[in-house]
């Protein structure tokens, strides 16, 4: 239960409390108290406060929203490029562009005003806390907020990288074809008509005149590149197979956005270990004594989460989980007497 906020002789007027919370170390919760009425204007004062930042935060990324998506599919040209595939995303829908650069625009905001909103609603919330309570959430939000931006960045550097050169690779040699289609032979000889050769070259070359017209072949985005009239046009090639590897820029965003948000919360395992163990459900000796259990359910989800080879799976989720679950284990162990630790042990 919180402490009911009542008004007291000592409560000075509003302003008082404002001059208060203008020091340069914060607020002292405990220096006042606030009338329900007093509460909600404070609360209202946080979120039109919250709102704000992010407000700011999203037109600063709406504006730059080209690097914004960039930076969601640089993994994903990447892996393109790796597999010879065209570096393109497809929108089957008028307005898919423009709702995906407003959906990532808003969500980049969100992460970016995280600290600052994080901010205004503990303002609000510690006046209503114990000591004890407070020391807990001042102790412990660093960590957390450390967890969630380095499973956000653990993804983006290495699991989806991963996860996107499996796929892509798997598509590529999936070698179905339909029935009645000629097999291509390089080798035998053709008594059509002289086929026309086009150069290759890699990306734009140099020396482009307005008013002519060129025509070559990128391989490394094999793509079939012409320009003509000042203006820049290509025909991407895929395989001869049955399935054509082409995405929708929407559903990628999507995999890309689940995938950041299931490992951030994944990486609060330390911080849920512990609340387990000081809200009394399980204590240390309980966890350690089962890690073969935990650690088989590490791999299962591991094999299961990360799509690809025995490495990725292992490298990618599971060692970091282990170590993870360890780290909640030795949180949960500060601040006990060496003799409850030493029994735990055992």
């Amino acid at each position: 239960m919180l402490p009911m906020a009542t008004a007291a002789p000592e409560r000075g007027s509003k302003l008082d409390y404002e001059s208060k919370e203008s020091k340069s170390n914060g607020f002292d919760p405990d220096s006042y108290r606030m009338t329900v009425g007093e509460h909600l204007e404070e609360l209202r004062t946080r979120m039109i406060r919250a709102m704000l930042g992010f407000l700011v935060a999203l037109v600063a990324c709406f504006v730059f929203y080209e690097r914004v998506v960039w930076f969601f599919c640089k993994p994903l040209v990447n892996a393109y490029y790796k597999h010879q595939l065209n570096p393109q995303l497809i929108v089957d829908e008028v307005g898919e562009g423009f709702m995906v650069a407003i959906k990532i625009s808003m969500i980049v905001a969100a992460a970016v005003a995280g600290p600052w909103i994080l901010y205004q609603l503990w303002q609000f919330v510690a006046a209503g806390l114990y000591p004890h309570e407070r020391k807990y959430v001042t102790r412990y939000m660093p960590l957390s907020l450390t967890l969630l931006v380095g499973g956000m960045v653990f993804v983006y550097l290495l699991v989806l990288p991963w996860t996107l050169d499996f796929f892509l690779g798997w598509n590529k040699t999936f070698q179905l074809r339909v029935p009645d289609q000629v097999a291509f032979d390089a080798g035998k000889p053709t008594t059509q008509a002289t086929a026309v050769q086009i150069p290759v070259i890699e990306g734009t070359p140099s020396g482009l005149e307005k008013g002519r017209s060129f025509l070559w072949v990128d391989p490394k985005s094999q793509r079939l590149m012409f320009f003509h009239e000042n203006t820049l046009r290509i025909i991407p090639f895929n395989a001869d197979t049955l399935i054509g590897q082409e995405y929708k820029l929407s559903h990628y965003m999507d995999l890309v956005v689940m995938m950041l948000i299931t490992f951030a919360l994944a990486f609060q395992l330390p911080l849920v270990v512990l609340a387990l163990e000081r809200i009394g459900i399980v204590d240390v000796a309980s966890l350690r004594s089962g890690r073969r259990y935990v650690y088989f359910a590490m791999v299962v989800a591991a094999a299961v989460i990360t799509p690809g080879d025995v490495i990725t799976a292992t490298i990618a989720l599971m060692f970091p989980l282990i170590g993870l679950y360890e780290l909640g284990i030795w949180l949960a162990t500060l601040g006990k007497p060496k003799e409850a630790a030493g029994a735990s042990k055992s």
